[in-house]
C-alpha cells in the first residue's frame, strides 16, 4: 500500500532544557545534537553532554526510546541515526517513531535514508535549509508487508552491524596500542619503571621527516583525496576518502604508512595513519619515520594529547592557527628509545595498525554493498519473499 511518510511515523520535535533549571547538565540522560551522529553508523552511542532528570522534566525537552530514529532537520539536513536507549535531543532534529502496526521501526530507518534526497528537496528556509513536518507530508512511499520489511531491515542491518563491530574492534586495538605506549615510554614498566641509560633526548624531527611532495591537480590521476575536514578526530583510523575530482589546489601526496596530522587548527586532534597512497592539501603534515622501526612509536607519540598541545602552543595565526614544523612541532623535545626497543614495540603494535588499516577497506566494501542494496530492496526490485531469517 502507498502512504505519505507523515502517515507512518510520529514526528517528535526536540528541545533544549532551560538554563533556569536548577540542575542543568552533567546528569545521567544522554542529550543529542547533530554532531553526535552521522550516516556512517546506524546507531548513535556517544554524546558529549548529558542532562539531569530535572532538566529532562522540563516540558521543552523530549525523549526518544530504543529503535526510534533521529534526523537532522536544520542547516546540514538529512543526517540520521537510530537510538539504542533513551536519549533527549535538541530542536535542530526530529525524532521519528514508527507506527508499528504499519511499519517496522528498523525498516523505517532505511526507508527514510532512502528518501533523504527527497526530503532535502522539500526543505524550506531562506537562511538555513529546514526540514518541516510538511516535508514528510509531501513524500509518498510503497510499503511491503511487515514480514518483508523485517527481512529487508535484517539484510541491511547485518551489514551495518558488521561495520559497527569492525569499528569497535578498531577502537579496542587503538586503546591497546595507547596503553602499551604509555606503559613502555611514559611509565617505563618493562624497564623497572626507569628510563634505560641507552635512550637519548632529542627532537621529534630526529625520528620523523616532514614530506612536502607536491602534485599538480592535472596529474593527480586516481589517487583518493583526503581533505582535512574528513580526517576523524581522536582516532588514527581513517573511515572515508573523497573523490579526487574535488582535489583542486595546494595538493601534496602521501604513501601508505605515512602519518598525517591536520595542521590547520591542530587542536582538533586529527592524527591518522594512511592505509594507502593518496593526496591531501598542505593544511596537513605528512610525516615519515627516518627508520621504519620507529613507525609505531612515532605514530603513538604524535597521537599524545601533550604533542597536540605543543603543536597548538607553537602555531601561527590567531583566527586560523596553523601548526608549524620548523621552529614548532618538529623541534619538540622527546625521549628516543633505542632502535632495538623501538623495533620490539613495532613488532607488537604494527599488526594492530595493519588490522585498523585493513578494516578501512572492508568497511568501505560493506558500505558500498549496503548502499547498492538499499534502493533495490526498498523499491522491491529484489524479491525477499523466499528469504528466511
Amino acid at each position: 500500500m502507498r502512504y505519505k511518510l507523515s502517515e507512518i511515523v510520529d514526528i517528535i520535535g526536540g528541545g533544549t532544557p532551560k538554563k533556569s533549571t536548577p540542575e542543568y547538565w552533567n546528569g545521567d540522560i544522554p542529550w543529542l545534537s547533530v554532531k553526535d551522529f552521522n550516516n556512517d553508523y546506524r546507531y548513535v552511542y556517544e554524546t558529549e553532554k548529558t542532562i539531569t532528570k530535572a532538566g529532562f522534566n522540563n516540558s521543552s525537552t523530549k525523549m526518544l526510546k530504543r529503535n526510534d530514529s533521529i534526523i537532522s532537520a536544520r542547516g546540514t539536513v538529512g543526517k540520521m541515526a537510530m537510538i539504542p536507549f533513551h536519549m533527549a535531543f535538541n530542536q535542530s532534529c526530529y525524532g521519528l517513531r514508527a507506527k508499528e502496526s504499519i511499519v517496522d521501526s528498523e525498516y523505517l530507518y532505511y526507508l527514510i535514508r532512502h528518501n533523504v534526497v527527497a526530503l532535502k528537496k522539500n526543505a524550506h528556509g531562506s537562511v538555513f535549509d529546514t526540514i518541516t513536518r510538511e516535508s514528510f507530508d509531501s513524500i509518498e512511499v510503497e510499503l511491503p508487508s511487515l514480514q518483508a520489511q523485517v527481512i529487508v531491515a535484517s539484510i541491511l542491518g547485518n551489514l551495518d552491524d558488521k561495520i559497527e563491530l569492525n569499528t569497535k574492534i578498531n577502537n579496542n586495538l587503538e586503546q591497546q596500542a595507547r596503553s602499551l605506549f604509555r606503559s613502555w615510554f611514559i611509565d617505563y614498566e618493562p624497564f623497572e619503571y626507569r628510563m634505560p641509560n641507552n635512550w637519548k633526548r632529542g627532537k621529534l624531527r630526529d625520528v620523523l621527516q616532514l614530506k612536502r611532495d607536491s602534485i599538480k591537480s592535472a596529474n593527480k590521476n586516481t589517487l583518493p583525496y583526503l581533505p582535512i575536514d574528513i580526517i576523524p578526530m581522536g582516532t588514527f583510523a581513517l573511515t572515508n576518502f573523497k573523490s579526487n575530482k574535488e582535489a583542486k589546489s595546494s595538493l601534496i601526496t602521501f604513501e601508505k604508512d605515512d602519518i598525517i596530522i591536520g595542521a590547520m587548527r591542530v587542536y582538533f586532534h586529527r592524527v591518522v595513519i594512511a592505509p594507502c597512497d593518496g593526496i591531501t592539501r598542505s593544511t596537513c603534515f605528512i610525516l615519515k619515520p627516518l627508520q621504519k622501526e620507529y613507525l609505531s612509536f612515532a605514530l603513538l607519540y604524535c597521537d599524545q594529547d601533550s604533542t597536540i598541545d605543543y603543536a597548538q602552543s607553537t602555531s601561527k595565526g590567531s583566527t586560523m592557527p596553523y601548526a608549524i614544523w620548523d621552529g614548532g612541532l618538529g623541534d619538540m623535545e622527546i625521549t628516543i628509545p633505542s632502535l632495538q626497543i623501538a623495533q620490539k614495540f613495532n613488532e607488537l603494535v604494527y599488526p594492530m595498525i595493519c588490522q585498523i588499516q585493513n578494516t578501512y577497506f572492508e568497511n568501505n566494501r560493506l558500505r558500498e554493498l549496503r548502499d547498492s542494496l538499499l534502493p533495490k530492496l526498498i523499491s522491491g526490485e529484489l524479491d525477499v519473499s523466499n528469504i528466511e531469517i
